[in-house]
């Protein structure tokens, strides 16, 4: 069965259309109407080889947190929709990310139980505008967003870091890297890789 899924959210505050494939290459088509979140969206396909296209419009004249949410939001909707009961994959995982100077590490379970740990960005990071549209805070905020309509488990570690650009980069790429091998199937798991028998 394929692994796919369609999402389209409409609020007043934004519209998502989202569409992804686990089973892809990392193609992706990216308009989040946010220009340093379409790069790090790019990065999230890219890397987890996720098949992704977004098109996204929202009220990025008051802020740009509502549109950024909304695709987190989606995303992990989609996620959690295509990944179905969970057969077969390895769903643990873990990936140390360095860029530059930067170094970030991902950890995720696919458990079906929500959780989100983020540790380590550097004090005022959260306060940093990077592309003039996008607050390191939104880093977590997606983060968490993704992490509780997904039903993952995730912890994301700043290790090192100066640069706001390249801590961020950093850590969408641990959370692709890790995603990449934990919903990955692993021919050796029969059934749900849980003593539970459900995920």
């Amino acid at each position: 069965m394929a692994r796919t899924a369609t999402i389209v959210r409409e609020t007043s505050e934004s519209k998502v259309e989202l569409s992804l494939n686990l089973d892809g290459t990392g193609k992706t088509d990216i308009d989040t109407s946010v220009p340093f979140y379409n790069h790090m969206m790019t990065a999230l396909g890219k890397h987890s080889l996720i098949d992704l296209k977004i098109k996204a419009t929202g009220d990025t004249d008051i802020d740009a947190h509502h549109t950024v949410e909304d695709i987190a939001i989606v995303f992990g909707e989609a996620l959690k929709q295509a990944l179905g009961d969970k057969h077969g994959i390895r769903r643990f995982a873990d990936a140390t990310v360095p860029l530059d100077e930067a170094l970030a590490k991902a950890v995720v379970d696919i458990s079906g139980r929500p959780y989100c740990v983020c540790t380590g960005e550097p004090e005022g990071f959260e306060y940093c505008m990077i592309g003039g549209h996008f607050t390191g805070s939104l880093v977590r905020h997606v983060m968490e967003s993704i992490a509780m309509h997904a039903g993952i488990c995730l912890h994301l570690h700043v290790i090192s870091g100066r640069d706001p650009h390249h801590i961020a980069e950093a850590e969408f790429k641990a959370l692709a890297r890790a995603l990449r091998f934990a919903i990955e199937p692993d021919p050796r798991v029969d059934g749900i890789p849980s003593t539970k028998g459900a995920l």
